[in-house]
């Protein structure tokens, strides 16, 4: 059998991780094992923090929310409730954007689902 060398190609793939690195701290940026071994982690957390993401907004919606309710005599448990039995289908998100843009909007739609 033929002889290989693996050096142009080692080496291309060691540029590569190390270019993805940059930034890291410690051997982590300049080590190729520990780079690989944060790299593997970087990709574990990215993929979990980006369904980690939207739980985290909608918790920034539902704060929003319940501060413009309890600024108009209610709770955001009973104006989700009155919204839930009146098939008011607003989702969070708008009612978030409403409750900080327009609050005179938001409540006429307080007033007309606790009706």
């Amino acid at each position: 059998m033929t002889r290989v060398k693996k050096g142009v190609n080692a080496l291309k793939t060691r540029r590569n991780i190390l270019k993805q690195v940059k930034g890291f701290r410690y051997g982590r940026s300049t080590k190729e094992r520990q780079a690989y071994e944060a790299l593997a982690h970087a990709g574990a957390y990215s993929f979990a923090h980006r369904r980690d993401k939207k739980n985290d907004f909608r918790q920034a919606w539902n704060v929003a929310i319940n501060a413009a309710t309890r600024g108009n005599g209610t709770t955001y448990s009973k104006l989700i409730g009155s919204f839930k039995k009146k098939n008011i289908g607003l989702n969070r998100k708008m009612l978030a954007q409403i409750a900080v843009e327009s609050p005179e909007t938001f409540k006429n739609i307080v007033d007309l689902s606790l009706a």
